[in-house]
Order: C-alpha cells, then sequence, then structure tokens
C-alpha cells in the first residue's frame, strides 16, 4: 500500500475522494473534540452548553458519515473504525434523546449517552493513530482501545455523583438562591 506522510502521520493514498472525506473527517472530529470539552465542562444551563452540545452532534455525525465514506475504500482497514463511529453517533443521538424526552432520570441517560459518545470519540482517535503519537507509540495497542474508557467513565461517574448530591464546584453567587442547578 502506498502512503504519504501529512503532518507527521502516515495517511493511506486512496486518491482526492479519499483526501476530501479525510481533511472533512478530521476538521469534524477536532470540532467534535472541543464542542464536546466546552459542553462537558460548560454550566448545565439555557446558553453554552446546550449550544456547544448541539455543535458536538453536528460534528460527530460529520466524523461517522466520513468515515463511512472511507470505509468504502479500505473496508478491511476501517471497518472498526466506522464501528467505533456509529456507536459514538448512536450514544450522542441517545444522550440528545434523553434530553429532549426529559423522561425519568433523563439527567442521567443523558450524561451516559452524551459522555459515553466522547469516549468512543477519543477511541477512534487513538486505536488509529495512537501509534503514531509521542508517548502513546509506546504504550501497547490495547491502551488505545481501554485508556479513554478508564478514564471517562469515572469522569461520567463523577459528574453524576456531583448532580445526585446537588455539589457543584462552581460558587453559585450569580444564581438566585434556590434555583435549580445542574452540574
Amino acid at each position: 500500500m502506498v502512503v504519504r506522510e501529512i503532518l507527521g502521520l502516515l495517511i493511506p493514498d486512496e486518491g482526492a475522494v479519499f483526501y476530501a472525506a479525510l481533511a472533512v473527517h478530521v476538521t469534524a472530529g477536532m470540532a467534535a473534540v472541543v464542542a464536546g470539552g466546552v459542553a462537558a465542562s460548560a454550566r448545565k444551563r439555557p446558553g453554552r452548553h446546550p449550544r456547544t452540545g448541539t455543535a458536538y452532534l453536528w460534528a460527530l455525525g460529520v466524523v461517522a458519515a466520513t468515515a463511512a465514506m472511507m470505509t468504502a475504500f479500505r473496508p478491511r482497514e476501517d471497518i472498526h473504525l466506522l464501528a467505533i463511529a456509529v456507536i459514538a453517533f448512536s450514544l450522542a443521538l441517545f444522550g440528545r434523546a434523553a434530553r429532549r424526552r426529559r423522561g425519568k432520570d433523563w439527567p442521567t441517560r443523558h450524561a451516559i449517552g452524551m459522555g459515553g459518545s466522547y469516549i468512543a470519540l477519543l477511541t477512534g482517535f487513538y486505536v488509529d493513530n495512537g501509534s503514531q503519537l509521542p508517548l502513546w507509540d509506546r504504550l501497547p495497542h490495547l491502551a488505545y482501545w481501554t485508556l479513554p474508557t478508564a478514564v471517562g467513565i469515572p469522569l461520567i461517574w463523577w459528574a453524576l455523583r456531583r448532580f445526585r448530591t446537588g455539589i457543584s464546584a462552581r460558587p453559585r453567587a450569580a444564581e438566585e438562591p434556590g434555583a435549580p442547578h445542574l452540574p
């Protein structure tokens, strides 16, 4: 297989359409990482959290669509990445649906769906690129599959615990007394 080095990463040479899909995929992936991180760290109220959460969902949808396009060119090499992308997008849709329907315990389902999708997004990135990244290149391949989950699940648990106990790491001075607060 012919490969090219782009920004220090070895990329298979599959032609212009593949490269176009890859460029959109990388851009959407970076947007998803940033938007997801901002949404996760923002106060859970109207404004930044829902706006960046929506941007995350759209970017993740583009990641999944472009993963499907690239898998069409290299099915044996990329089918596992497509599966991860579909799982990530499905979890994000589940998280979004939990928020919109507001059924019993919707914050838990929302956090698990969105947090799980972010874990899957990072897992896909590290599985595909970890062996070419500084420090990560020293880890066994299994670490690319497991470290995002090993870090992400405790963070989701911590956020859910904060929500259930009403503990906030941020001061509430700007809020009205007694106003409901999601961490």
